[in-house]
């Protein structure tokens, strides 16, 4: 290939110096056909020549990694495999290239199909120690309980130390937030001085002109709990929160990744690894201002500057329902018992991340665990104790009594076969408000164990259980044993006192006789 310099070094030995082409070419060490041939062209043009084929090792592969790339720009970019994925999987393939090559050729393809972004130009920006945590939400999926889930993945972090958090909920709701951020001071050590946000429902009521905004009740009582002043980005400018936006990107390849092909069986199970790999991370993840250093070690400076953690808040969300006459009530299309003393009057429901809490009078009367299915009912049989006493009949069918303990269950079935026997239980339930649970399931077992259980015979155990003589912790002792099955033992042996009799036989004390009157 004949540069243009020498080019038009040739064209001056000719043209202007006269030099014959047999010269030149002792001068240039070019051929004679060379030289004839670029001084036959009678004007000055720059030489053009094929494009060059570069043979790479990718080359083998690029039809398959054509066809990854188009199907990928059709999904969602939480479903996007990473170049780095690509590379791992080619290598499975045979390939025995560099991940560079990989990207090389990734970009190329992005350029010709006109998918690659505009890049735009940003103001880098730094926080001091203890100054500011970013927080935002991404939308995962994976496999709980089951079944393919959709996850709201909670994102909080320090800006300074660049220590994460992760937290997965159902949905984004303010009891998720508040408890995400709970989770989340507890893991730092502290709470920054400033939380930095975009305009999400769950904490801005109304965007107003510039950056006033109208912040939501409850948000504002969570924020002043931990001490911490909110502050909002311009709407649609995610750059302004950009530590946390490039965290969620980065944590669905390095920690999502791992997560979305498992099988969890429930959130706390999935919350639990969630935290361990945050909490690996740290430790393996250098930080981006200090290579040197890993992101633990800048958090363990950083915590110094944190305010302390308060008690977690009290983060939850009030509603008003109406009993039903068969003591439930209706939220989010589930069902939960409360005690049948509330039938068809109004209660106050507080719903939590996880449980909810039913208050009738300024007093909680009921506890459940909170599900996110739909059409389920959820029954505590002691909550139709006091029903049951005046309905007995009610225990033959009755859904509730469904979920009682399997002694419970095995006396009902004992009972239910004698006459009146379903008031006998209804007795035997009654004593469970009043005596504890633990208690009665205690007697019931011994009456089992007798081999012909009555009511009065479980009722004869449970008072001699609870007399004053019975040491406090027998019942719970009693209990321990028979639900692992072991037969009871005799704790303390009686001893023979042999000395009661010589007592008796031993001569009576010779009484005094009274003076007798003449």
């Amino acid at each position: 290939m004949i540069k243009v310099g020498t080019l038009a070094k040739i064209r001056r030995l000719y043209f202007r110096d006269k030099l014959s082409i047999k010269e030149i070419c002792r001068q240039t060490g070019l051929s004679r056909n060379t030289v004839r041939t670029w001084l036959r062209d009678s004007d000055m043009v720059e030489p053009k020549y094929p494009p060059r084929r570069v043979v790479t090792k990718v080359d083998d592969y690029a039809d398959t990694l054509r066809t990854w790339l188009k199907a990928d720009s059709g999904r969602n970019k939480r479903e996007r495999r990473t170049k780095g994925q690509m590379w791992l999987a080619l290598c499975a393939l045979g390939y025995t290239g560099s991940y560079g090559r990989v990207c090389a050729f990734a970009r190329d393809w992005k350029t010709s199909e006109g998918l690659a972004a505009a890049k735009g130009a940003f103001i880098p920006l730094k926080f001091a120690h203890g100054e500011a945590f970013q927080f935002d939400w991404s939308t995962e999926y994976t496999f709980i309980g089951g079944l393919r889930r959709r996850v709201e993945l909670a994102h909080t972090k320090l800006c300074a130390s660049r220590a994460f958090w992760l937290v997965a909920y159902p949905g984004q709701g303010h009891e998720m937030l508040f408890d995400a951020h709970a989770r989340a001071f507890a893991a730092f050590g502290g709470v920054p001085q400033r939380g930095i946000y975009d305009n999400m429902k769950t904490a801005v009521d109304q965007v107003l002109a510039g950056k006033k905004r109208k912040i939501n009740t409850r948000f504002e009582a969570m924020s002043g709990h931990y001490l911490f002043e909110p502050e909002f980005c311009n709407v649609a400018s995610g750059w302004e929160k950009g530590i946390v936006e490039k965290n969620v990107r980065d944590r669905r390849t390095s920690i999502w990744h791992h997560a979305k092909d498992r099988r969890w069986a429930s959130w706390d199970e999935l919350n639990v690894w969630l935290a361990e790999q945050c909490t690996l991370a740290w430790s393996e993840l250098n930080h981006p201002d200090y290579p040197a250093l890993k992101v633990a070690d800048i958090l363990q400076d950083e915590q110094s500057r944190l305010m302390p953690v308060p008690k977690p808040f009290d983060g939850y969300v009030e509603l008003m329902a109406r009993v039903t006459s068969t003591a439930l009530i209706h939220l989010e299309r589930n069902r939960y018992s409360v005690p049948t003393e509330h039938a068809n009057c109004a209660v106050s429901v507080r719903m939590y991340h996880d449980r909810i809490t039913i208050v009738a009078d300024g007093t909680k009367v009921a506890t459940h665990s909170r599900s996110f299915e739909r059409s389920q009912t959820f029954y505590d049989w002691q909550h139709y104790i006091s029903l049951v006493e005046r309905k007995p009949g009610g225990l033959r069918n009755g859904a509730p009594f469904a979920g009682m303990p399997d002694v419970l269950k095995q006396l009902q079935g004992i009972l239910l076969r004698r006459p009146g026997g379903d008031a006998v239980m209804a007795q035997v339930l009654a004593a469970v408000p009043i005596h504890g649970l633990d208690d009665v399931l205690v007697s019931v077992g011994l009456a089992l164990e007798a081999g012909k259980p009555s009511g009065e015979h479980v009722l004869n155990v449970l008072a001699r259980l609870k007399s004053s003589t019975a040491p406090a912790n027998l019942g719970a002792a009693l209990a321990a044993e028979l639900k692992q099955g072991w037969p009871l033992q005799l704790r303390e042996e009686p001893l023979a006192n042999v000395d009661r009799y010589d007592e008796l036989r031993s001569p009576m004390p010779a009484t005094p006789t009274s003076e007798v009157n003449p």
